[in-house]
């Protein structure tokens, strides 16, 4: 696997190195020991697939809040989204930055997202789907968001005529930093 550092610290875009022949292709998407010396967070809890009919279907930004802080191993495994995190720790270097890569089932390319950052997509095609590797389990009493337009990130989404997006996400509160709690 290749690990390129993104601009947000603790952040990488994760490419495959495929040993390839006339049967297809073999390679490694996890090794624990490689994320284990990289300081990443190799636990791995819980695996969740997200399907999704339709092209310009967003979803996000989502994160836990401490101390069911969750890393994420995101991938493309059909179709294309724009994948985009958000830095929402405090003290942090990169706070309040987003990073954006386009991951899809070609160049099945992923993107490792530590604790403290949000996570949304939008779908680049119909039938797209994610797949997520969380090192924490599911928390519903902790389970948060930003809204996925608050000018404090200044995010630059694919433009869409007809845009998809949960009423749930819509409603999610812009970011205000003198209340955040992480």
């Amino acid at each position: 696997m290749i690990f390129i550092e993104t601009p947000l610290k603790g952040a990488f875009v994760i490419d495959i190195e495929p040993l390839e022949d006339e049967r297809g292709l073999f390679a490694r998407t996890w090794c624990e020991e490689e994320f284990r010396q990289r300081g990443l967070n190799p636990e791995i809890k819980q695996c969740n697939i997200s399907f999704n009919r339709h092209r310009g279907t967003l979803r996000g930004m989502h994160f836990q809040r401490a101390p069911h802080g969750e890393a994420k191993l995101v991938r493309c495994t059909r179709g294309a989204v724009h994948d985009v995190i958000i830095d929402l720790r405090p003290g942090s270097d990169s706070f309040k930055q987003s990073f954006a890569v386009r991951l899809t089932e070609q160049n099945r390319t992923m993107l490792y997202i530590p604790e403290g950052f949000a996570h949304g997509f939008q779908t680049l095609e119909d039938n797209s789907e994610v797949f997520y590797q969380m090192s924490a389990f599911y928390e519903p009493s902790v389970a948060s968001g930003v809204r996925w337009n608050d000018p404090a990130f200044g995010i630059d989404w694919p433009a869409e005529e007809s845009r998809i997006i949960s009423a749930k996400d819509a409603g999610l509160p812009d970011f205000n930093e003198n209340s955040f709690q992480p």
